[in-house]
């Protein structure tokens, strides 16, 4: 394919979605469903343009996958402003862990039981299943930092945590795949290397080096009065890196650092303006220049604001803008390409696998591990269901594919995984908006009760 081609296909399909961004708004579909049904079109099954072995691309997907997933990670994050002890943060601690692991094991029940795979095979497709995703579950995750709807906190909080907290499962597969079922000594260095210190070491790191950073730059920029024109896409960068190297190099997990880092500048920016309202709301910025709609419902006078809200509000609204930017980027990219290859490796046993995790193993998972208390049956039907399989999978799929799979095994795991997630983005795609207008109609009649 070439550069110019590339750049044809490219233009076509930002131009489509552009058109048609007000239409999409009122009708059951997604972009991501739609950059799927784009990229089909470029493939086998349309005009045949795009063609790619994932076998042969698997590494430089892989690095393209994870650097979406790194920066959909951060934005999540700094979304996310309720102190940790808070009620609606345990609904995403038993999302994250209990029913992630719920749903390996049912993933991987199913795939040996009616599948017939190798328990291997089912364990490593488990793994790569059970998180959801932060890159595609955009519409169900918070809409800003002063939403706390325990829905979509729950969503949220899960989307930047499971993507992590799946790793070690993913590696532990790996191995038992390399070291088959008659050798086991390998599993106590697993847990500790993987659980006991990959999982908090990541945590840790990344809200340490978000939160100081975060008021390092608060304070420098009072203090030189540089509030309006300092590189916050820069800063955003800078930090996703360097906490994710960071955590690499203490052989962490960078994922949970680099949502831990969005976490941890969220409360630099909460414990610096000492205010309710978080400071993006009250300076609002775009892309670096304050707000000067009067109609906006945001101060945008210098004067009225105090210091620290005015330097975190540019900070934060711009890092926002640029992370959503980048994520939607990416998004479109990466569901294209997916379109575009699915005719490939199109397995029909998906569908089984497929309606049995979102059907059964998700709903159930979450029905019998969260309780009444933090979620209503209402709630807990709509978390059991919004559990979109996405780029985080593709992601893991590479990296099991760049870590010594053989070749029977990753055709079959290839397959299964690629149209689990396609499934995946066309019901969920499908049935999203429809559902969250449902919901947010009986929210709005209980609040006016």
């Amino acid at each position: 394919m070439s550069f110019i081609l590339c750049m044809t296909v490219l233009g076509v399909l930002l131009m489509l979605l552009a058109l048609t961004s007000s239409y999409l708004r009122w009708m059951p579909v997604t972009t991501s469903a739609v950059c799927l049904a784009f990229g089909a079109c470029m493939g086998p099954w349309g005009l045949d343009l795009v063609q790619i072995d994932i076998r042969d691309g698997r590494h430089w997907l892989e690095r393209l996958t994870e650097v979406a997933v790194l920066f959909s990670l951060f934005n999540t994050g700094i979304k996310l402003r309720l102190p940790l002890h808070r009620s609606a943060w345990h609904s995403a601690y038993l999302l994250a862990v209990p029913v992630m692991l719920a749903t390996i094991v049912g993933v991987c029940l199913t795939a040996h039981y009616l599948l017939d795979l190798s328990w291997p095979v089912s364990l490593l497709l488990g793994a790569m299943l059970s998180p959801t995703d932060p890159v595609l579950a955009g519409l169900v995750q918070v809409n800003n930092a002063q939403d706390f709807d325990r829905v979509r906190f729950g969503l949220s909080g899960e989307a930047g945590l499971n993507d992590g907290t799946a790793f070690p499962f993913v590696i532990f597969a790996l191995l038992f795949l390399s070291h088959g079922a008659a050798d086991f000594s390998w599993v106590q260095g697993w847990l500790l290397k993987n659980i006991l210190w990959g999982v908090p070491v990541g945590l840790l790191v990344g809200y340490g080096l978000g939160r100081g950073v975060g008021h390092l730059m608060i304070y420098l920029r009072i203090k030189n009065a540089d509030s309006t024109s300092s590189p916050n896409d820069f800063l955003a960068l800078a930090l996703i890196a360097i906490a994710y190297v960071t955590a690499e190099g203490l052989g962490a997990f960078g994922f949970l650092s680099v949502f831990a880092a969005g976490l941890g500048l969220r409360r630099a920016e909460v414990r610096t303006t000492r205010s309710d309202v978080p400071a993006e709301h009250v300076a609002k910025p775009v892309l670096g220049h304050m707000n000067s709609d009067p109609q906006a419902g945001t101060v945008t006078r210098h004067e009225e604001l105090s210091d620290s809200q005015l330097a975190a509000g540019i900070m934060m609204g711009d890092m926002l803008a640029f992370g959503s930017l980048v994520e939607r980027a990416m998004e479109v990219l990466l569901i294209t390409l997916l379109g575009a290859v699915i005719a490939f490796y199109w397995d029909w046993r998906a569908m089984g696998l497929g309606l049995a995790l979102f059907c059964v193993i998700r709903p159930l998972s979450v029905w019998l591990l969260i309780s009444g208390r933090l979620l209503t049956r209402p709630q807990k039907a709509l978390v059991g269901w919004f559990g979109i399989r996405g780029i985080g999978t593709l992601y893991y799929l590479c990296y099991a594919l760049t870590h010594g799979v053989p070749m029977e095994a990753g055709k079959t795991i290839i397959g299964l995984t690629l149209s689990v997630v396609a499934l995946s983005i066309l019901l969920h795609g499908i049935s999203i908006q429809p559902l969250l207008e449902r919901y947010e109609r009986s929210v709005a009649r209980d609040d006016e009760k």
